[in-house]
Parts: structure tokens; C-alpha cells; sequence
């Protein structure tokens, strides 16, 4: 591994043997004094996520859904915490935000399937942080602020959002302190209960009477016939390691069939940052995403199966239509930005945990439930209204997820636990994170560090600004549209987190582009 740093940066590598990375330093922390307290890295996943819905309101809440892959010491589980939509579902509409876009919430099902297979500490315990910020405040972060004031500007009118996040009309400045009592007594009945307070008890009564209040059809039977599904994984192997993702309705599968079709070139021989391999790696993502766009949703609704879409002759196909010297076309809809956090831990005793969640949207739907902190993701506009389409709206349905945990493995043992936030970004990022660390060897902070490129549509593809001018030109003759997004939209790039074996320990890399951070010991 190299520990170079090639690209300008404000962060080293962190090298430890038991270390939590994630996207808001206060998250860390509380995911690290979980391990000082004797947990393992299951607890202080947890602990980082349910502290994370405190802290970092803008990307995930207590109605987020939730998806992980863990290592446990011994095998590698795959867990689907996503929700469906509502069983009475009136309406072939889909709705950008409001009660319209809400599925039932499936994070606190992960939390609570996780910590009573995999944890070792009590399960209240892991909710003392995230209690404490909730209930005697914490200082607001400077990269959430700003994504807070927009999340503010776009989600004033819709219920319960300013009662709960603009406090005094206003969204808190960077450093300004913030409490959300209400979502403080929320933590402590879901701690309490197990979660059964969230999805048969007080809190899933309140969410059905608000969603009635407002025309929607989600219920109480709803939020009780939820369950988080163990699941497995899905795998391809590449540049030899094998990169896991859960199963659809998730777009990991568009990774796994990216480097599928990348396998078909000698990335290898190239620089890291040439054209050249930003361009293949561009090539073949599109056809990834095309085909995740085209097949993926609720798995018992899919006709077009993952065993298909990775069958190795058909990606050897789908390589032969690259052009190694000019951009194509790949049929799929325009991504949208997201709002998603991302926590991996690993501990001394092998265990490794890659867990996100995440609202969708900045603030998902823009829902609260009135005295409940409970913001509502919004989800739903995940559906699609094409007639015939697996994905197409309907009743007690998984829609289309864009969040996406990765892991790596290596002849069968854990190798990288590891993610990167950000909608659309994420699938096109763990190409980005796994072609630069195990093709080119590169630390994870360096590949997190690295100038970023995301496909938009068509042959737009949207490059950070510190990606070099020669390069930009170099892309742009081969017939890549390129748009340089400016420096304070960073954010629509992801948010890496990476923990990767190294000797007896794990190195560590914190994405720059959030306000979080590796800590460990």
C-alpha cells in the first residue's frame, strides 16, 4: 500500500486496531467510546448511526431506512432494512416530497437486528450519545450547516419541519448549538422498547395519525408488518478481490457490473488519474447504471435477476460496446443528488460492519411527526410510473434505493469495509474507491482524496474543480461533456469512509469533503 499523498488533502491515514469512520466527528466518537466500553465494532457502528440522526439531520433521521454488510469473525452477512410503501396505496403518482413520497422507515429495524445478533453490549446503551446531543445540544458542524440552510429554504412549508429544524425561523449557523427534545424522548422509548415503541407502539401511532392527517395511506399495520431481511450478498470479482453489495432493490448491483465490464481491460497499466482510466471507468459505469435503471426494484417484482445482469458473457458483451477512445451512450435517466451518511467500524477481533442510511433527499420528504423529532425519508419518489416497469409504483412495494454499503473481500477474508454517500455518486464512487486501492494500491485517504468525477446523463459527466485542466481537455476530445462544479459543491461528489486491513491493525481514510472523521485506537 502506498502512503503517499498525492492529492491535496487536510487528512493522513489513521492506523489502529480498533477505529470507527464516519461523516460527523461527534458520530465517531460516540461509535469509539463504545469499544473503549468494551463493545465491538457492531456497537460502535450503532452507536455512530443512531448518534448520526442527531447530528447529521440533513442526510438521515430516526425515518430513515438502512442497509449493512458485516463481517462477523467468521462469514460475511448481508442485511435489507429498507421499507415498503404503504399496503392501501391509492395513487399511481409519485411525489417528490411530502407525505406522498413517505415508505415505512426500516433504519431502527437495523439497529435492532444487528445489536441482538451481532452486539455485545446492552441495546439502550448504545443510544447515551445520541440522547445527550438530542437533549442538551450540540454544536452545529460548518459543512451541514450550509447543506441545513438549503435543506431549510426548500422544506419550510412542509409539516412539522420548521417547528422541529428552523429553530426561531432560522437554520442554525455552523457552531450555533441546536437541541431536538423531542427527538431525545423518541431515542429513549425506541432504546427502552427494543424498537417496538417505532413500529407497534406510542411513536408508530403517532407517525399512522399524522400520516391520516394528511391524506396518506400509510398505517399501523404497515409499520407493524415491517421486517429486516438478512439477505447476503452479491459479489464480482475483480483485479483479485471480490467487491460485495446487498442484493436489489439496491444500486450496488451497478458497481458489481461495472467492474465486471472493466475486467474485460488493462487498467492496470495506466496512471490512476489519466484520461485514458477515468474514461473506461466512466464507460463502463453508464452501462451499470443503464441496466440498474432498466431492472432493478423490489426483488419479488424484478423479471431480469442479479445472476443475469452479472452472467459473465453477457458483461463480456456489454465491454465489447465500450470505445476505448471515444464516449457512447448509455440509455438512463438523469441521477439526482442525495442525502445519505455512512458509518464503517472494525475491531481488534476481526469484526468489520459497513452500515448507511439515509433520509434520500436532503431532509427526505421534509416530514416530521409533530413532538416526535421523526423525520420522514422520502423514499418513494424512488418508484417509477412507466407502465410495466419492475420498478413501477404500487402497494406494499421496495422501491429502487440508491444507498449502498461496500465491502471487499480477499480469497475469502475481509479486506474493506467501506462506502461512499451520496445518491447516485455511491455506485459510481465504489468503482472509483476499489479501481484506485486495488488496481493501483493506493491508502484509502488517498483514494478518497482523489479529483472525483460523477456521469450525470447522456455524455455529461460532472468533474470536481481540482481535476487537472489536461485532463479535463483530454476527456472533453474523446466526446465526454465535461461540467466543472465549483469547490462549495463538493458535497455532490460523496462522502468516503474506508477501513481496509493492513498488518495485525486496519489504515483508515475520512472523506475531506465532510465534516467527519477516522478515529480509533
Amino acid at each position: 500500500m502506498d502512503f503517499s499523498a498525492p492529492y491535496d488533502t487536510r487528512r493522513g491515514p489513521l492506523l489502529a486496531r480498533n477505529i470507527v469512520a464516519t461523516s460527523q466527528p461527534l458520530a465517531a466518537q460516540a461509535g469509539l467510546s463504545m469499544l473503549y466500553r468494551g463493545g465491538n465494532a457492531i456497537d460502535a457502528a450503532l452507536a455512530a448511526a443512531i448518534a448520526l440522526t442527531v447530528v447529521e439531520p440533513t442526510g438521515n433521521g430516526l425515518g430513515s431506512d438502512g442497509f449493512a454488510i458485516l463481517w462477523d469473525g467468521a462469514e460475511l452477512h448481508g442485511l435489507n432494512a429498507s421499507g415498503r410503501s404503504p399496503a392501501g396505496l391509492g395513487s399511481d403518482e409519485i411525489s417528490q416530497r411530502g407525505w406522498g413520497s413517505v415508505t415505512v422507515p426500516g433504519a431502527v429495524s437495523a439497529w435492532v437486528a444487528l445489536s441482538s445478533r451481532f452486539g455485545a453490549l446492552p441495546f439502550e446503551t448504545l443510544f447515551g450519545p445520541a440522547i445527550d446531543y438530542a437533549e442538551n445540544g450540540f454544536a452545529v458542524s460548518p459543512i451541514i450547516a450550509r447543506l441545513w440552510q438549503l435543506g431549510g429554504e426548500a422544506l419550510a412549508g412542509q409539516p412539522g419541519f420548521a417547528e422541529c429544524f428552523l429553530p426561531n425561523g432560522k437554520a442554525p449557523k455552523a457552531g450555533e448549538t441546536f437541541r431536538n427534545p423531542a427527538q431525545a424522548q423518541s431515542l429513549r422509548l425506541i432504546a427502552e422498547t427494543k424498537g417496538a415503541a417505532f413500529y407497534t407502539g406510542t411513536l408508530a401511532e403517532q407517525i399512522a395519525a399524522d400520516a391520516a392527517r394528511h391524506g396518506s395511506d400509510l398505517s399501523m399495520d404497515d409499520m407493524a408488518n415491517h421486517r429486516a431481511d438478512w439477505c447476503g450478498t452479491i459479489q464480482q470479482d475483480y483485479a483479485g478481490v471480490a467487491l460485495h453489495e446487498i442484493p436489489p432493490n439496491g444500486q450496488g448491483i451497478a458497481a458489481l457490473s461495472a467492474l465486471g465490464v472493466l475486467g474485460h481491460f488493462d487498467i492496470a497499466s495506466l496512471d490512476p488519474d489519466s484520461p485514458q482510466a477515468l474514461h473506461l471507468q466512466i464507460e463502463a459505469i453508464k452501462l451499470g447504471l443503464a441496466d440498474a435503471e432498466a431492472f432493478v426494484a423490489d426483488p419479488a417484482h424484478m423479471e431480469v435477476m442479479p445472476d443475469q445482469m452479472l452472467a459473465p458473457d453477457y458483461l463480456a458483451r456489454r465491454a465489447q460496446e465500450i470505445d476505448p477512445n471515444k464516449a457512447i451512450l448509455a440509455q438512463q435517466g438523469a441521477p439526482k443528488h442525495g442525502g445519505t451518511v455512512y458509518i464503517t467500524a472494525a475491531d481488534a477481533s476481526g469484526k468489520m460492519v459497513s452500515l448507511i442510511q439515509s433520509n434520500y433527499m436532503g431532509f427526505g420528504s421534509g416530514v416530521v411527526v409533530p413532538n416526535t423529532g421523526i423525520s420522514m425519508q422520502n423514499r418513494g419518489a424512488g418508484f417509477v410510473t412507466t407502465p410495466g416497469h419492475a420498478n413501477r409504483i404500487g402497494p406494499a412495494k421496495r422501491p429502487f434505493q440508491t444507498i449502498i454499503p461496500g465491502f471487499v473481500t480477499q480469497n475469502g477474508a475481509p479486506l474493506m469495509s467501506f462506502g461512499v454517500m451520496g445518491g447516485p455518486m455511491q455506485a459510481q464512487g465504489h468503482v472509483q474507491m476499489v479501481t484506485r486501492m486495488m488496481v493501483h494500491g493506493q491508502s484509502p485517504q488517498s483514494a478518497s482524496d482523489a479529483p472525483r468525477w460523477r456521469f450525470v446523463a447522456g455524455k455529461e459527466v460532472a468533474v470536481e474543480s481540482t481535476m487537472p485542466d489536461a485532463t479535463v481537455a483530454a476527456l472533453e476530445r474523446m466526446g465526454h461533456k465535461i461540467v466543472r462544479e465549483a469547490p462549495d459543491n463538493a458535497f455532490g461528489f460523496g462522502g468516503a469512509q474506508l477501513i481496509a486491513r493492513h498488518g495485525d491493525g486496519y489504515v483508515a481514510g475520512s472523506d475531506h469533503r465532510k465534516d467527519g472523521g477516522a478515529v480509533g485506537f
